[in-house]
């Protein structure tokens, strides 16, 4: 039986093969990139960016974020939902930034290890696992691997984790499956695998490129061809 590692990286080399070299957006700035991580907690990309378009163009810098009454700032993050506690977090994150360093600037973060980094955004009043493993991933350029709904549930049903793992543990067992250097794309064609074929509700077995590797597809699939065989 293959170890757990080898598992990992034949699924990152199929979804590779499947889907490409994935390319994200700009790499933002660090402060920009957890302000847009908060936004998208709970809410799809579109309305993530349209919630950041319209922070940026009601407050044309984060001090002056940091500042406006708070009514403000939720009305302009209003789209991107659950904005009575997105910009409370917001605004707070912000005023300790400024208690702490005297400035709203998270670029020192570059040179930090990955493990100081990802403690002391942990720190932060809603910032959970994930939301630091994005700032470090896609913005810092460090390695981090974080677990969306998409990839908890891709990677729970290929039987690359434990149903004992929940998802704020997956964050660091994944981590340890993949290696470094696949992270970026193995988190971001996992989504896509996730959105496109492995679909929460009916997952599109008859076209995932990993059927053949699945515990789902072994367990529920194909008992279920054999049933109906029998019967």
């Amino acid at each position: 039986m293959e170890s757990p590692e080898t598992f990992a990286l034949e699924v990152h080399r199929r979804l590779l093969k499947a889907y490409g070299q994935p390319v994200w957006r700009v790499r933002l700035p660090p402060v920009d990139e957890l302000i847009s991580t908060i936004l998208s907690q709970n809410t799809n990309d579109l309305n993530r960016d349209r919630a950041f378009t319209s922070l940026r163009e009601a407050f044309p810098t984060w001090e002056a974020v940091r500042d406006a009454k708070p009514e403000a700032v939720i009305e302009a993050i209003k789209i991107a939902g659950l904005s009575n506690l997105k910009g409370p977090r917001i605004q707070g994150i912000l005023q300790q930034l400024t208690e702490e360093l005297g400035e709203i600037n998270l670029d020192f973060l570059h040179q930090l290890p990955p493990d100081e980094v990802r403690a002391w955004l942990l720190r932060f009043k809603g910032v959970g696992p994930k939301t630091a493993a994005i700032v470090m991933l896609f913005s810092l350029d460090m390695p981090a691997f974080p677990v969306d709904t998409h990839i908890y549930r891709v990677t729970g049903r290929l039987g690359l984790r434990s149903k004992e793992i929940d998802a704020e543990k997956a964050h660091t067992f994944l981590e340890s499956l993949f290696p470094p250097e696949t992270y970026y794309a193995a988190h971001l064609n996992l989504i896509r695998h996730g959105r496109q074929v492995c679909l929460a509700r009916l997952p599109a077995c008859d076209r995932c490129v990993l059927h053949d590797l699945c515990a789902y597809y072994r367990e529920f699939v194909i008992e279920t061809v054999a049933v109906e065989s029998d019967g």
